[in-house]
């Protein structure tokens, strides 16, 4: 079934766009810095795909799932697609996981409530 890969990686980014949009993490929050991250990660993943391919360590497998579609030899379509999800997913994680760690110091810090006597 040609295409499913790609659809996978679209839902699950979808899945992490609305989790991302429910709590104001990345996207919401820094649209531009954001899409800066996303780029220019995707961009450095890219490079390093093709110094791999290069040299003969990345080879494209041969999957019914894929689209069939070649960027250049032995990268296919949802190659980038997958690597700006990797990057996206990497800023939602990172900022779930401050606000986490933040909350719980503010929590920790905050005073007990005093005990009515």
């Amino acid at each position: 079934m040609p295409g499913v890969y790609l659809a996978a990686i679209l839902a699950s980014a979808t899945g992490v766009l609305l989790i991302d949009r429910r709590w104001r993490l990345t996207a919401w929050r820094a649209p531009g810095r954001t899409a800066a991250a996303v780029l220019i990660g995707t961009a450095f993943f890219l490079a390093w795909d093709a110094v791999g391919i290069a040299t003969g360590v990345f080879v494209k497998g041969g999957s019914p799932l894929l689209l069939g579609l070649d960027l250049a030899p032995h990268l296919p379509v949802e190659e980038p697609v997958f690597l700006a999800f990797l990057c996206y997913l990497a800023l939602v994680a990172a900022a779930g996981a401050e606000r986490l760690l933040t909350r719980g110091r503010t929590d920790a810090a905050a005073p007990a409530s005093e005990e009515v006597r």
